[in-house]
Formats: C-alpha cells, sequence, structure tokens
C-alpha cells in the first residue's frame, strides 16, 4: 500500500523549517524545525526538518569559531581588526543567506526531494 502525501503541506512545512533561521539567530529559531520533526509524519519533511536542524548548528559553530576571534581582534585593535575582516564577515552572511534561499526555492520546486546542504557537518 502506497502511502501519498499533500503536496502543499509538504511546501509548507518544508519551507518553514528551512526559513527559520530568518527569523532570528537565537535558540528560537531553531524550535520550528524540531516541533515540525516531532509533529510530521512525511518522510520528506522529517528529512528538511534534520537538514534545518543540522545547519542552524553549523551557522552557530561556524559564527562562534569566526565571530570570536575577530570580536576580540576588533576590541584589541579598537575597531580596526573588524573594518579588516569585513569581507570575511560579509561572506558568510552571504553564504548564510544564500543556502538559505537556495534550500527555500529548491523545497518549492523539488517538493518530493529533500534538501541537502553542501559543505555542512550532519549531526542528525
Amino acid at each position: 500500500m502506497q502511502v501519498t502525501y499533500d503536496l502543499h503541506k509538504r511546501k509548507l512545512l518544508s519551507s518553514l523549517c528551512h526559513g527559520a533561521i530568518f527569523l532570528s539567530t537565537a535558540l528560537l529559531s531553531i524550535g520550528i524545525p524540531i516541533a515540525i520533526n516531532v509533529i510530521s509524519d512525511d518522510p520528506v519533511v522529517k528529512s528538511n526538518a534534520k537538514e534545518s536542524i543540522n545547519f542552524h548548528f553549523n551557522v552557530w559553530f561556524w559564527a562562534t569559531l569566526v565571530g570570536v576571534p575577530i570580536g576580540i581582534l576588533s576590541w584589541l585593535t579598537f575597531g580596526i581588526g573588524g573594518i579588516l575582516f569585513f569581507p570575511v564577515v560579509a561572506l558568510g552572511f552571504l553564504l548564510h543567506w544564500g543556502l538559505t534561499i537556495w534550500a527555500l526555492l529548491r523545497c518549492f520546486s523539488q517538493p518530493n526531494e529533500p534538501v541537502r546542504y553542501p559543505f555542512i557537518f550532519r549531526l542528525f
């Protein structure tokens, strides 16, 4: 017996999982894909929720790994370090937002396939 899932519901829940990172960079944004992973029974939505959770962890990890030294250097050099490393920070935001927008577009264009972010480590 083949189970069918509502395509519009799949698109909505999958895009909510990936788009949650735009809501905030605090812990609140990861709660949406966690809740959707617990509530949904759709395997594609569950896969998208797990991928979104992994992406959240990657964004936080790299922001800490890169942001803390840049912040310390900027503080020690009275802001000059922050100005010098602005391109690194801008690239980080470009990757973060660009990959999220790419994932949202994939959720709408290919709703039957889970999104897999490139270049991230996966805990789940």
